[in-house]
């Protein structure tokens, strides 16, 4: 039996492209499964599940803005967000992520350490100590910023609305004279970091609470940073006091509160 070339040849060439097109339908139905079973976007962070975590003990905006820094540093496939109206924090990733989070928080959020801070003000004579004058306040270790005032508001007078008045119209304006403390700590695993100004002032002269057109006010100021050990006084500067031989020494003390 004699083959016939041209038809044998169509034949293969049928074959072959059969070939092919199954080929190709093959490789698109793989590619399709596996899109399927592994989607481009299978990110965790995009797919995974989610959970809320409230901050119970953390409620500076600062000092949660420094958990989620920790937390996407750490977490670099997760996404993390902190609802700022809820103090909490909203974490979408794989379980592993979610897990992590949740062991961090529970390092990370607990509440700050409470210090009393006791301030000493001692007149001195030379060596000699003639009194102490000490006031106290709680500061916590998170870096905010206690006040405490003593003392009293004193007019002075700093204009007339009417010069044809007896006095009446004077326009009067307060200021605060006596003692003000300001303090802020911030604790690590080396040391308690205090940053304080200690300020007093007063009117120079004797009649302080008389309306003076212009008073000279006295003022002393302490401002500055040291390390504090806790249980140990430490000195934060002597004042020489104003027309006499004495000089003031300030110094402070902490103590853990809880």
């Amino acid at each position: 039996m004699k083959l016939n070339p041209v038809r044998t040849g169509r034949r293969v060439m049928l074959s072959v492209l059969s070939l092919i097109v199954l080929m190709l339908t093959l490789s698109a139905l793989t590619q399709r499964a596996s899109a399927q079973a592994h989607p481009a976007d299978s990110n965790p962070a995009d797919t995974g599940p989610y959970q809320i975590f409230h901050l119970t003990n953390v409620t500076e905006t600062r000092d949660a803005r420094d958990l989620i820094t920790d937390l996407r540093n750490m977490l670099p496939m997760a996404k993390v967000y902190y609802v700022e109206s809820q103090n909490a924090i909203s974490i979408r990733g794989s379980a592993e992520d979610i897990e992590a989070a949740q062991k961090m928080l529970a390092d990370l959020d607990r509440p700050h350490k409470i210090y009393r801070l006791t301030y000493s003000l001692t007149e001195m004579d030379g060596d000699k100590s003639l009194g102490t004058q000490r006031v106290s306040i709680l500061v916590p270790d998170s870096g905010e910023r206690t006040t405490l005032k003593q003392g009293s508001k004193v007019p002075i007078v700093t204009g007339v609305l009417d010069t044809n008045s007896s006095g009446q119209n004077s326009q009067v304006q307060y200021i605060d004279l006596g003692l003000a403390i300001e303090a802020s700590l911030n604790s690590s695993t080396a040391a308690l970091h205090l940053q304080t100004k200690v300020e007093q002032s007063s009117v120079e002269d004797a009649q302080a609470g008389a309306h003076i057109p212009d008073p000279t006010i006295r003022q002393t100021v302490i401002d500055g940073t040291t390390a504090l050990t806790p249980g140990k006084p430490l000195i934060l500067g002597s004042l020489d006091m104003p027309g006499s031989t004495h000089r003031e020494e300030v110094s402070v003390v902490s103590e853990l509160v809880h």
